[in-house]
């Protein structure tokens, strides 16, 4: 798989700014009820079947360029519920690791479409800083932070080559693993991982989620590069550990 400005141009301009909000989602800037309701039914149904009775539902938001104006075919409906992790454990970070491995299950296992678009679960601390522009409260019906239609000037270029910097690291972990060197390929996935991780981070804090650093990220997960990286490192690790049987 190859990313090329020229000959896939939807892949970077999905991030330029729309007219309006999605109406399939919206109507006079609040949410289809039918959407709402079923965003909520979803979020609720998740946290239950946790069967974790301290756990109290603080908010359910919907985040995400579907709660903003560059929304495109390749959005996902974000939603994020939101607890107190002290209400849970005292370990706070214990907590994290737990509801971030239980959604990341949740989200790999299910495939739940909602007018076209993947609903797509995270369980936030309600401490926990999240960058974003535009946050809906679902559970209220309400804005928690209205999105503006501001012009962005996205560094396409930028984001082209930092994103094929990292593709042929993808790549080659895969060609790693395709030739049986499953902890060559372990290693470098992992550390490109982190790399992805930190690169990512680094520009949001910078500049936020339109940075070239963090829309890089969204071109590998849009162009299938992400689930590529994780797959392949999953694999080698279980072939690297596998035994084969005795003749």
């Amino acid at each position: 798989m190859k990313i090329k400005i020229k000959r896939s141009p939807p892949l970077l301009t999905s991030f330029e700014m729309r007219p309006d909000l999605d109406r399939a989602v919206w109507e006079n800037g609040r949410m289809h009820p039918e959407i709402s309701d079923r965003l909520q039914e979803i979020a609720e149904e998740f946290i239950a079947k946790l069967d974790l009775p301290r756990i109290k539902i603080m908010d359910i938001i919907l985040t995400g360029s579907l709660a903003n104006y560059n929304w495109s075919k390749y959005s996902d409906l974000d939603v994020h519920i939101i607890i107190d992790f002290k209400n849970v454990d005292e370990n706070e970070g214990l907590v994290k690791k737990f509801f971030d491995a239980v959604r990341s299950n949740w989200n790999r296992t299910h495939d739940i479409r909602v007018k076209g678009y993947e609903v797509e679960l995270y369980v936030q601390d309600d401490d926990e800083t999240h960058e974003s522009t535009g946050v809906y409260s679902i559970l209220n019906d309400k804005w928690v932070l209205k999105p503006r239609r501001t012009e962005q000037v996205i560094n396409k270029v930028g984001v082209y080559k930092k994103s094929r910097y990292l593709v042929r690291d993808i790549d080659k972990v895969e060609s790693y693993f395709n030739r049986q060197k499953y902890e060559d390929a372990i290693d470098l996935g992992n550390q490109t991982k982190s790399k992805i991780k930190k690169m990512r981070q680094a520009g949001l804090e910078r500049s936020g989620i339109s940075s070239t650093e963090n829309l890089a990220f969204k071109v590998l997960r849009r162009s299938g590069y992400m689930k590529k990286l994780f797959d392949t490192v999953k694999n080698s690790y279980d072939h690297f550990k596998s035994l084969p049987e005795q003749e």
